[in-house]
Order: structure tokens, then C-alpha cells, then sequence
């Protein structure tokens, strides 16, 4: 009966089939205030937790990856999406056809690209997700194959930046940046134009001035990223310079929070329904961050993850609240 409804109710049905949340009146002015350049979502849509911060019913993850995309999109605060999914895995144009009709036009994805591309292959066992019956390290043909052309296609103009995300490397790459940075470039030089490209990084020896004016030379931006491993999103601005900028979409990820595993984020925050360790100091640095590259007039991505700081949801309205705020003081300046 619920597939009937689905499939012959009426067009806001369609588009809105697990029920969204109501957003209170402070969350929808927010949501107003965000500039349009500027675009939060989350990591995935799956979370059951999430009732009653974005959907209006609890029902299984499994339902939720099926047909949630649509109610998640219409939560007022919610104009992308991380998709990790494809690190796993390549999906099908199919699949990126079907998420594209269940969302609004101007919602974007930010897809990340299979993990066997940024996994060399001394590291491929310790990362399932990475493992081919070849090494797919860097290899261009697979990354236009496989992540890019499916996602041109499936996704169209609601695709928002295709993500490189690379693993913490050994010594054996951070010893010599310079030359990771060039054969990044290569990588990058034969990729098709036209998409957006974030890279992201695992290492801070890696950030390096040849790093930034390598993405800037193939109109690629650095991917700026709250984990322990790395410094923090100002930090990275810094080291880098105006070339990790670039002219394009720029992604900010908000993944974990610097006391945490992922194991062990996942275990103290689960069912990711409410602030469990909120991190002050990495959300004033992305709201700064992120008045920085609006600023410039470009797209900025900010996704976040539950693990940042127990909700994800939570947290991206903790971030446009602190906009907003930042905002206020700016206007009473004038």
C-alpha cells in the first residue's frame, strides 16, 4: 500500500515521501539569512535518529536510503548532500538519475570519488573499500569512466564537486611533497573540464604552496577538513595561501571531532540525535572560513558529519545560527 501511495499520490507525495520535519521559525530564518552561495548538508541522508530534525517520522535506514533523499532536500537548512556511498563503490548514471529527480534544482551534490583512486597500494589492504583486481591509484581513465561521466551525466547541474579524498599516506609520499604534488597534477591535468574538483588531504606535511598552486594550475580546490589528523581549517588557509582557493566550488568538511576514532564517535553518538561534545573552537573557524570564501563569490559546500560532534544536523544549525549572529554584528557596525 505505501509503494501504491508512492508511486500514484500526489506530486508533493513524490517528493517528499518519508515526511520532513518541521523546521522552527529561528532554523527558517536562518536558512534566509545563509547567502545563496552558501550550501550546508550532511554525509548521507540515512540516519533514523534524524526524526524530527529532518524527517518527520522514524522509520529504517534501509527506507530512509530508498526514498528519504527527497524529504531530506526539503528541510529548509539542507541544499546539498555528501554522497559516501560512491567511495566504496562506483554507482551507475542510473542511480545519480534517481537522486537528481528527488531533489530540488538548486540542490548539489557533493560526490566523492571510489577510494581504490586515492588509495596507493601499500595501503590497499588496510582499506577494503579501496581493493581492485588492479591498482586504480591516480589512474585518470578510471576516475572519467568510472565517477566522472556517470555523475555528469546521472546528475547534471545538480552535481556540485566531485571529491578526491585521500587516506593518511606514509612517509614514503610525505617525504617528498613536492613530487605528490606533481604527480597529482598529472592526475588532474587529465581529467575533463567542466566539473569541480576538491582534493583532500590526511597529512599536514602535504600542504604545501606546490600543493595549492597545483590545484590552481588545474582548476581544482582543497577540500578544507575538521579531523584530528589535520590542522585546523584556518590553519590550512594560511599554509596554503589564496591558490587552494582557486575560482571554483569549494567543499568544507566537518568529519570528527579531534578527541575522537570514528569507532569510537560512532559508539558515544549513536543514534545522532543530539549534541554530545560540542566543538566550539572548529565551528567558529568554519563559519570564519566560510565568510572568507563567500567573500571571494564563490560556492561553498559545507558538509558535516555526525561524528563531528554527535548530530549533523544540529551542528549545521549551530553553524547558520553562528552565521547569522556574525552577520548582525556586521550590519550594526554599518
Amino acid at each position: 500500500m505505501v509503494d501504491q501511495i508512492e508511486l500514484f499520490g500526489a506530486a508533493t507525495d513524490l517528493q517528499d515521501p518519508i515526511g520532513t520535519a518541521a523546521a522552527s521559525d529561528e532554523c527558517q530564518a536562518w536558512a534566509r539569512q545563509l547567502p545563496a552561495h552558501v550550501r550546508l548538508g550532511t554525509s548521507s541522508w540515512t540516519f533514523p535518529g534524524w526524526a524530527g530534525l529532518v524527517y518527520r517520522q522514524r522509520v529504517s535506514e534501509q527506507r530512509l536510503a530508498a526514498h528519504g533523499l527527497g524529504s531530506y532536500a526539503q528541510h529548509p537548512l539542507l541544499r546539498s548532500v555528501g554522497v559516501d556511498r560512491t567511495f566504496y563503490r562506483p554507482v551507475p548514471e542510473s542511480e545519480f538519475s534517481k537522486w537528481a529527480r528527488a531533489v530540488p534544482e538548486d540542490f548539489r551534490f557533493l560526490v566523492k570519488a571510489h577510494a581504490a583512486l586515492t588509495t596507493p597500494p601499500d595501503l590497499v589492504p588496510a582499506i577494503p573499500a579501496a581493493a581492485t583486481s588492479v591498482t586504480r591509484y591516480l589512474d585518470a581513465d578510471y576516475a572519467i569512466e568510472h565517477v566522472i561521466a556517470p555523475a555528469m551525466a546521472g546528475l547534471r547541474e545538480r552535481l556540485g564537486l566531485i571529491l578526491f579524498q585521500f587516506p593518511p599516506l606514509s612517509l614514503r609520499y610525505t617525504q617528498d611533497a613536492a613530487r605528490f604534488a606533481d604527480t597529482l597534477a598529472g592526475f588532474l591535468g587529465r581529467l575533463p573540464k567542466g566539473p569541480a574538483y576538491g582534493v583532500e588531504l590526511r597529512n599536514r606535511d602535504l600542504l604545501t604552496v606546490r600543493y595549492a598552486h597545483v590545484l590552481a594550475e588545474q582548476g581544482a580546490t582543497h577540500c578544507f577538513n575538521v579531523h584530528p589528523k589535520m590542522p585546523d581549517v584556518l590553519e590550512q588557509a594560511r599554509l596554503l595561501g589564496e591558490p587552494a582557493f582557486g575560482t571554483g566550488t569549494v567543499a568544507v568538511r566537518w568529519m570528527l571531532h579531534p578527541k575522537q576514532s570514528y569507532d569510537a564517535a560512532r559508539a558515544r553518538y549513536f543514534p545522532f540525535d543530539r549534541l554530545v561534545d560540542p566543538d566550539l573552537p572548529s565551528r567558529l573557524s568554519i563559519v570564519e572560513l566560510i565568510h572568507q570564501i563567500a567573500a571571494r563569490g564563490q560556492e561553498v559546500m559545507l558538509i558535516a558529519n555526525n561524528k563531528a560532534e554527535g548530530s549533523a544536523p544540529l551542528s549545521l544549525m549551530g553553524v547558520a545560527a553562528e552565521m547569522a549572529r556574525h552577520q548582525q554584528e556586521q550590519d550594526a557596525r554599518l
